[in-house]
């Protein structure tokens, strides 16, 4: 080997390893329209109403603090307060279970294997597409009226000279809880989707054991299914805090006959937009997100007892 003969040289180049930030930028960018909506119209809202149930706010004024003065009067002066909050979870007590149960058997019917499954299908669901609207509410509006549909039936079938149901206290609130048990469709889907997911050879072995099929109801289907009715109890009970639309268009916004269709939300909106008492209303939607919030929690902490999942 030759001593002067010069060895090539290995040049070796380091490249700085990106950060996690520039990995991810691209997820990140994606996220971004999630990122502006959750702070500018959830996050950031949620807040500002926090901060202005603090305050006496007519939104021609600037807000100044009160301190807990707004939730002092909810606790302690305020009548119309207790009496929405009492229609409202009479309305919510009545309405959930009887719209579940409803969902729950029309959903065994199309669980038998009828055909033109995904048409019935269909038109059951409609209601809950429809059901919250203004157009629904006035067309119920119509049915449930004194010369409405519902009397025309009964005064040329029975001969019943039947009363005005919306404008009567008596019958004004049931008239929009059977509305809300008429939106059935979405929890019949979910139900319709949980009986599919039972096994067959559960009822094939009860069948040959001789059970009956009130038997195979209450100890194969009701058990496996408790996940699914924990799930639609929790949202449509919460649904059921926030229902607006129906009682606003019936009692045009009044929440009358008598208060008797006053539900909460009626009452947060007249408060805030009839009154311009912005800072009461705030506390009135914390008080119903507290509610709400202890309702939920309290049902997560229910489900251990009676929720039987797979494991």
């Amino acid at each position: 080997m030759a001593i002067g003969a010069s060895a090539p040289v290995r040049v070796e180049t380091y490249q700085k390893a990106p950060s996690a930030f520039a990995r991810n930028a691209p997820g990140y960018l994606f996220l971004l329209p999630w990122f502006i909506g959750f702070f500018g119209l959830t996050l950031g809202p949620a807040l500002v109403s926090l901060y202005l149930s603090f305050t006496d706010y007519n939104l021609l004024q600037a807000p100044h603090l009160v301190g807990l003065d707004n939730y002092a009067r909810i606790a302690t002066g305020d009548d119309k307060f207790i009496s929405s909050m009492k229609v409202t979870l009479f309305y919510v007590v009545c309405s959930v279970p009887l719209k579940l149960a409803f969902a729950l058997m029309v959903a065994l019917l199309l669980n038998r294997g009828i055909r033109g499954l995904p048409i019935y299908r269909a038109i059951f669901y409609l209601p809950s597409l429809l059901g919250s609207s203004v157009a629904i509410a006035v067309l119920w509006r119509q049915i449930f009226d004194g010369d409405g549909v519902v009397n025309t039936l009964l005064w040329y079938v029975l001969g019943i000279n039947g009363p005005s149901w919306i404008s009567n206290p008596n019958y004004s609130l049931y008239t929009l809880i059977i509305l809300a048990i008429w939106q059935f469709g979405s929890p019949m889907i979910i139900f319709l989707a949980g009986l599919r997911q039972i096994p067959t050879d559960l009822y094939e072995a009860a069948s040959l054991d001789g059970a009956s099929k009130a038997r195979i109801f209450f100890k194969i289907t009701l058990p496996l299914l408790t996940p699914v009715i924990f799930f639609n109890a929790v949202v449509q009970t919460i649904d059921a805090f926030k229902a607006f639309t129906p009682a606003y268009v019936i009692s045009s916004g009044t929440g009358g006959p008598i208060d008797s269709t006053l539900f909460y939300t009626l009452y947060l909106y007249q408060e805030a937009f009839g009154y311009f008492r912005m800072g009461y209303a705030a506390a009135l939607a914390w008080v119903l997100v507290i509610i709400i919030a202890v309702f939920t929690a309290f049902s997560f902490l229910s489900a251990r007892y009676w929720v039987h999942y797979d494991d």
